[in-house]
């Protein structure tokens, strides 16, 4: 028991001094001066705030209408009001900081005042105003434990410990105060990357006199650009020269090369398809493979189509490029649809294309161009004469649309109106009565 571990010695020691700390202030008359001044500092910084804040309120808070980038930059300052308080308190201890030093040559009570007044505002910051899962993690296990130790004093020492304890790594070393910063720094500057992403590509998609081909490869674009210069940042911070990543580079591009030749067929299709346009977010289409369905989204990968009973097929970016591609939208252009039909053999079929397609032009969304409704005789069936007419409509006879069904629905009423039967399968069968019967028969 003579020998305790290190550790213990450390807080004892800790301890003992934070003791002797404390038994000196409370019996030094500069150090009762010095406590007397925070509390005035934090009195002052109080009253001032009471007044600073309904000014502020007053100034900054824009009209509910108004939703521009002043307006959204004005909001955004408002979530901040409520640092108003702490941080007036460590402005005012930091003023009162200097003129004790420069009258009695010391202020460490003051000073500690002022880092606990800086503690209390990151505290607030984390519990109160930051609302991202990310950055509250961040506040809640990283910001608020390096600020309470900046508060006590051991920030230094803890510091120059993580600085001491080297890691080895094969040929490299690193210690953990460097690992601990590549991780903090990373993760503010991705999420900062992914901000900036959502922010710009909301920008992009709310261009609307662009066509969403070139929306989607802008936004495309910004989110390359934006991570790459993130990488590049970080690098830059953590002291890594990017000459030192060229073999790195090199082993990766092989990699590319044998072992991921589809994820890159794939992603160049994808950079080919948003220049070409010729398919892109809101088009109905069908490939070869069978595959149909709206587009509602593209990746660097894929495209992702949804089917009317609401199935999501994920769909190669590759094969829109090598396989036919049938685009039923277009971008909005109309399409054709024909709905058969059949009258009986007693009516005059001469009168059928004027009933029908007077009655079919009636639907609203049937469009007069590119062609009104057509109806052409098709064949002499065996129930009936063989009818169907052609219709354009802007959009698609599937899902919420029902086009066929509302045509066929016109066109029953319209021949039930002129008393034309709409005739049903039938057979005719000829008896000739019975065979005779042979002679003799009893």
């Amino acid at each position: 028991m003579d020998e305790r571990p290190e550790i213990v010695d450390r807080a004892i020691a800790y301890a003992t001094q934070g003791w002797e700390l404390a038994e000196g202030w409370l019996l030094s008359p500069a150090a009762w001066s010095q406590f007397a001044l925070l509390i005035a500092a934090y009195l002052a910084a109080m009253l001032v705030s009471r007044k600073l804040k309904p000014l502020i309120r007053r100034l900054l808070t824009p009209a509910d209408a108004q939703q521009n980038i002043l307006a959204r930059a004005r909001r955004f300052i408002l979530i901040f009001v409520p640092l108003v308080l702490p941080l007036l308190a460590y402005a005012f201890t930091g003023i009162g900081e200097s003129i004790t030093r420069s009258l009695f040559g010391s202020g460490a009570v003051i000073a500690f005042g002022k880092r606990v007044f800086l503690f209390l505002a990151i505290r607030i910051l984390v519990r109160d105003i930051l609302r991202d899962p990310f950055l509250r993690l961040l506040g809640k296990f990283i910001l608020i434990p390096v600020a309470a130790l900046y508060a006590v004093g051991l920030l230094d020492d803890l510091t120059a410990q993580l600085r001491a304890t080297v890691v080895p790594l094969g040929n490299m070393s690193f210690d953990l105060m460097w690992l601990i910063q590549g991780v903090i720094v990373g993760g503010v500057v991705f999420w900062f990357g992914r901000w900036s992403n959502d922010q710009s590509s909301e920008f992009i998609q709310g261009q609307e006199e662009m066509r969403p081909a070139t929306r989607q490869l802008a936004a495309k674009a910004a989110e390359i650009a934006i991570f790459g210069v993130a990488f590049l940042v970080l690098m830059n911070i953590m002291g890594i020269s990017l000459t030192s990543l060229a073999v790195l580079g090199g082993a990766i591009g092989v990699g590319l090369g044998f072992g991921l030749q589809k994820i890159a067929a794939n992603f160049i299709s994808g950079v080919i398809l948003l220049l070409e346009g010729q398919a892109t977010v809101g088009d109905y289409v069908e490939l070869d493979g069978g595959e149909a369905g709206t587009i509602v989204k593209t990746t660097a990968r894929a495209m992702i189509l949804e089917t009317f009973d609401g199935r999501w097929i994920v769909v190669p970016n590759e094969d829109f490029i090598t396989t036919r591609v049938v685009n039923y939208s277009d971008q909005g252009s109309a399409n054709r649809f024909e709905a058969p039909f059949s009258v009986s053999y007693d009516v005059d079929i001469n009168i059928i294309p004027e009933i029908v397609e007077k009655a079919v032009s009636t639907h609203p969304e049937v469009l007069d161009e590119p062609f009104p409704p057509d109806c052409e005789l098709r064949a002499f069936g065996d129930s009936g004469v063989e009818f169907a007419v052609e219709f354009w409509v802007n959009g698609l006879d599937d899902g919420k649309n029902k086009y066929t069904s509302d045509v066929l629905f016109l066109i029953w009423n319209a021949l039930k109106a002129e008393g034309i039967e709409i005739p049903f399968p039938q057979r005719v069968v000829h008896h000739k009565g019975l065979p005779p019967t042979p002679t003799g028969a009893g």
